[in-house]
């Protein structure tokens, strides 16, 4: 999963990425440091989206009534022996947590006080503010100016006039929701003196001239975290939704709370492992990963899965998928209503799927080159012997996608024509312009994250990529769950994209720390640097037939940087834009008619110049691409079953590899 900056009011659009905004009133200031959308999330409309009714005037606040108030009007007082009963619970909850925690932190490892490295960038920050101190004068005038606007709307509502706030959260922020973020006043005004704040600051970080880039997109994205985590909406007393369930279940939703904080600090052995779903619900191979079919071969770091047809014919080229490494392969096989494996078998595709290891110690050892050749090369060899056919259709998902990248250019050096058309879905080869994921990617954080792994006996626990992808969308997956597990004591929704999510897998130090140095740090592959097995790698000589598949809202793969694929290749490429993100952007079923996908007529090589031509068309994209794959699979055959020619049948689908927890 640099170029020295030029000014700060064009970073940004340099670089890819727009600090988070609110939608301010608009001033002659405001008008000046506006923005241009960032290059990896198009701002092209995802259809209308407006606000919420409100509800009928007679359930709204009086301008400075409080949440209490609010809530006599909605329910009588809470029971204060009940009430009463209940703090106790929190507050001798709160103690026994207060020593689970300390317990925990007295056996676990200090030794790193910052492993992200973020001290230094801020310092480096702090430097450059204090070297211009006009700028910081300027900069608190306007945020004086800002707040002066905020009390002036705070005393029209009191008055009872009509007035256009300052500040509202983007479209699609969801943590201010509830009615009295906009009906009460004392809370609508906490809110917007909030935003305005965020926004003045993610502003002035990211317009401070004099850091290098690295730098610069490093305390863009920690200012970023630090502003989320004080959002109002995740504290008890300035958050009305949660104060009106306070008062409803005479704080018992606190007592759940605190029980929640508990279970998941133990299941995190001293850290907070937030539970985002029903982990006890879901099984795989019960209500997930249920595509019938059988493993027909299997190594040291694999199962490949082939699954049984529903057509009496198929393609004579057999599809082939290669799916990422660090997650399991059963995104692309969630329920039988979104499986894009078995849409894929239903429209006459043999259908082959490599299910990779959960690593352990004995696959410390594990290297790149070890995954390239039992991975992508004895899986070819399989399914020849599997269908009989020299020639297949292939897909890479995410990492998956630049290990199959990296096969094509070592198989064009070699003369092997066996992968005849590539797909990749939310993939990366050149990762000059990789997102925030880059943040993590420097000497200090690799060589912190190697020492971790040699600690850990040579591998890296999959929950600790789980918490790097959780941070690159913090307010989904992060401080949504704080508020609703342990604010409102609530357990959170039965949701399998979260449990996937969950059920990571572990990585060997070699082959991890390889694909973070060679891949995301060094950029090898793109620059024409980087061997395997001897051979130096040149993307320009495949020539196959490619299909790039990338998301609007992908803040692991942005849409950006899947298109610079298109310049590596020397051969025909199709590249589209989904709509929504690096998971619900890929898994779309034309069935579920949500979200849409963008096209271009003209070939260019900017991608903002393709953007400029492209087309929106509603629904899911998956048709599209099974068109340009249909004319590149041969002719029709009859249906091939699993273990009927030369590799025997070894166990059921999903195997049981897959079903290995880390």
């Amino acid at each position: 999963m640099s170029n020295t900056r030029q000014s700060r009011s064009g970073a940004a659009k340099a670089n890819g990425r727009t600090p988070p905004k609110v939608r301010l009133k608009k001033t002659a200031q405001s008008s000046e440091t506006k923005r241009k959308t960032a290059a990896n999330g198009p701002s092209k409309k995802n259809g209308s989206s407006g606000r919420k009714a409100k509800s009928a005037q007679d359930n709204k606040s009086r301008p400075g009534q409080t949440a209490s108030d609010t809530a006599n009007q909605r329910k009588s007082a809470p029971d204060p022996v009940q009430l009463a009963n209940n703090m106790m619970k929190v507050w001798q909850t709160s103690h026994k947590l207060a020593a689970t925690y300390m317990q925990k932190q007295q056996s676990a490892d200090h030794t790193e006080s910052d492993p992200l490295n973020v001290a230094d960038a801020f310092a480096k920050l702090l430097t450059q503010l204090v070297a211009d101190p006009d700028r910081l004068i300027k900069a608190q005038a306007d945020l004086w100016r800002r707040y002066g606007d905020l009390w002036q709307y705070a005393g029209q509502r009191a008055m009872g006039q009509q007035a256009e706030p300052p500040a509202q959260p983007v479209t699609g922020d969801k943590r201010f929701k509830h009615q009295d973020w906009s009906e009460n006043l004392t809370f609508d005004v906490i809110k917007q003196s909030y935003l305005i704040t965020a926004d003045w600051l993610q502003n002035l970080v990211s317009r401070t001239a004099g850091l290098d880039d690295r730098t610069q997109h490093k305390v863009e994205f920690f200012t970023k975290q630090i502003s989320d985590a004080y959002s109002p909406t995740n504290f008890f007393w300035t958050n009305p939704e949660v104060l009106q369930a306070t008062i409803d279940e005479n704080g018992e939703n606190l007592v759940r709370g605190l029980n929640n904080i508990l279970d998941d600090l133990d299941r995190g052995g001293g850290q907070l492992n937030i539970k985002q779903t029903d982990m006890e619900y879901f099984e795989v191979g019960r209500n997930l990963a249920t595509a019938p079919g059988k493993v027909v071969y299997q190594n040291h770091i694999m199962q490949l899965l082939q699954f049984e047809p529903t057509t009496p014919k198929v393609y004579r080229r057999p599809l082939l998928i290669f799916p990422p490494w660090i997650n399991k392969y059963y995104i692309l096989d969630m329920r039988e209503d979104n499986s894009f494996i078995r849409w894929c078998v239903a429209k006459g595709y043999t259908v082959f799927v490599v299910s990779w290891v959960n690593p352990d110690g004995q696959l410390v050892k594990k290297t790149f080159e070890d995954y390239l050749n039992e991975g992508i090369f004895e899986a070819l060899d399989a399914v020849k012997k599997a269908t009989g056919e020299d020639e297949v259709n292939t897909i890479g998902y995410c990492v998956g996608g630049t290990l199959l990248g990296s096969a094509l250019a070592y198989m064009a050096a070699k003369k092997d024509n066996r992968i005849t058309s590539a797909t990749f879905l939310a993939a990366q080869l050149d990762f000059s312009e990789a997102g925030d994921l880059k943040v993590f990617i420097d000497d200090e954080q690799l060589q912190s994250i190697e020492q971790k792994m040699e600690a850990a006996g040579g591998y890296l626990e999959g929950a600790n990529m789980a918490q790097t992808f959780n941070m690159l969308r913090a307010n989904d997956l992060i401080w949504s769950f704080v508020v609703n597990n342990y604010l409102l004591g609530k357990e959170p929704f039965r949701f399998d994209l979260l449990y996937w999510n969950a059920d990571a897998t572990r990585m060997p130090q070699g082959l991890h720390m390889f694909y973070l140095r060679e891949f995301y740090h060094h950029n090898k592959l793109a620059k024409g640097e980087l061997v395997l097995g001897g051979v130096r790698l040149d993307m320009a000589k495949v020539k196959i037939p490619v299909f790039l598949q990338s998301s609007r809202e992908d803040h692991i793969a942005p849409c950006k940087s899947v298109f610079k694929m298109k310049n590596l290749f020397a051969g025909p490429t199709e590249f589209i834009v989904a709509g929504s993100g690096h998971i619900a952007g890929v898994i779309n079923p034309p069935h579920a008619q949500k979200y849409q996908f963008w096209l271009a007529k003209k070939d260019v090589d900017d991608f903002d110049a393709w953007w400029a031509e492209a087309e929106e068309r509603p629904g899911s994209w998956w048709p599209h691409w099974e068109t340009w794959l249909g004319a590149k699979s041969g002719e029709k055959v009859p249906a091939r079953q699993p273990g009927d020619r030369h590799l025997d049948v070894i166990e059921d689908a999903p195997g049981s590899y897959v079903k290995v927890r880390s």
